[in-house]
């Protein structure tokens, strides 16, 4: 298992049909994108329908997992018991993902230090056996 950042005691995520293919890919430490088959056009989260041509029909990209801070927050008040106060709530801007931009948590750094344009890389914070959460830490 990997390093935890959150508490037991937070919601984990529901996969759905449009999802499911985006959480096993992150149980296996892989972060992928939607790419429409018709236009070309990235997105996550995952949708059902393109937003730039309505298409249904969608494959999935490997991305790199590197990116850098595009905007944050710094959270001060828990959203579950025995939360460890502050976190940082981020945009994290993709590289070579099509200009994707994915919310996530900035973690191995004090939140005080986090700032915008910050380079990141992709981490795996596994809940369960099937079950891995990406986050972000400052690129070394």
């Amino acid at each position: 298992m990997s390093e935890r950042f959150f508490p037991d005691g937070m919601p984990q995520p529901l996969a759905d049909t449009t999802s499911l293919p985006f959480w096993e890919a992150a149980a296996e430490h892989r972060l992928v994108v939607q790419r429409c088959q018709d236009c070309g056009r990235t997105r996550l989260p995952p949708s059902p329908v393109c937003s730039e041509c309505q298409s249904d029909r969608a494959d999935w990209q490997e991305v790199s997992g590197l990116g850098e801070v595009y905007s944050f927050t710094i959270v001060h008040r828990p959203l579950a018991a025995d939360q460890s106060l502050p976190f940082v709530i981020a945009v994290i801007s993709l590289e070579g993902s099509g200009g994707l931009r994915m919310i996530s948590n900035v973690v191995g750094i004090e939140p005080e230090a986090v700032e915008i344009a910050m380079p990141g890389e992709l981490i795996w914070e596994d809940m369960s056996e099937t079950l891995a959460i990406p986050r972000f830490r400052p690129r070394s």
